[in-house]
């Protein structure tokens, strides 16, 4: 007998979604803060305390982010390796087709803090629930965004129990799945940049993800320094970070 319903807390968060709430579920990377409409993501980064220059990641699934984002072949070989074949979670930033059923309907002020330069953030292969949410999100052409349900800079949460009042009180809805798979990082997702391969934040799974790209693509990515090494909040915020300093 299973202990939780995931398609049943998927159709539950969606119609929170819909209606243009807020939900707090998990993800293997942490718990995620996500918003059904324009006002729920601005009532979300207004909690968070986000600075403007954040931006928001977009929720799909891998058959969405195919379609999106507009990639050569490599590229797309390289996230399909990550996700499908090692089954590893991937922050993925890269150009995107606007025209996209998806988007078509998006409210150009949540479009415009959701990319950056013509790029599009997507968290991908996040586990079970995550993956039910982002079905029901295609089939209903219901686009979500959001981010970590924490406050800026505070770092990933990986109880319900660790999110902080002011983020829990905001939710229309929360599920709570108790810890979650990639704890023991103490990070969100890996984010890498492509085509460019530029990793945008070193995250959960990142010695397993460069392990995959050096073996089967040749492709060498910096070394981790450490947690102690790095700012909190460059390795604490799945977003795409601002562009326009480079």
């Amino acid at each position: 007998m299973a202990v939780i319903d995931v398609r049943g807390d998927a159709e539950r968060v969606f119609n929170a979604l819909k209606d243009g709430g807020i939900a707090i579920f998990p993800n293997d990377v942490g718990y995620a803060l996500m918003g059904g409409s324009e006002d729920a993501v601005k009532r979300i980064n207004s909690a968070k305390g986000r600075g403007g220059h954040k931006r928001n990641a977009f929720l799909c699934g891998l058959d969405t982010q195919r379609e999106l984002h507009v990639l050569d072949t490599r590229s797309r070989e390289m996230i399909e390796a990550i996700t499908s074949d090692y089954d590893l979670p991937l922050g993925a930033v890269a150009p995107f087709d606007p025209g996209h059923p998806m988007l078509r309907n998006v409210p150009s002020g949540l479009l415009a803090t959701s990319t950056a330069h013509g790029t599009l953030a997507m968290l991908l292969n996040a586990g079970p629930l995550f993956r039910e949410i982002c079905r029901l999100s295609r089939d209903n052409l219901h686009p979500i965004f959001g981010s970590s349900a924490n406050l800026t800079g505070t770092g990933p949460k990986f109880r319900v129990d660790d999110i902080q009042p002011e983020i829990q009180e905001i939710a229309d809805i929360t599920v709570d799945y108790g810890i979650r798979k990639y704890h023991t990082y103490k990070r969100s997702a890996t984010i890498i940049r492509f085509p460019e391969l530029e990793v945008v934040r070193i995250g959960s799974c990142y010695e397993l993800v460069a392990d995959v790209l050096r073996r089967h693509f040749k492709v060498e990515l910096p070394e981790d320094p450490g947690t102690n090494a790095n700012p909190s909040g460059h390795l604490q915020e799945f977003a795409l970070p601002d562009l326009s300093a480079r």
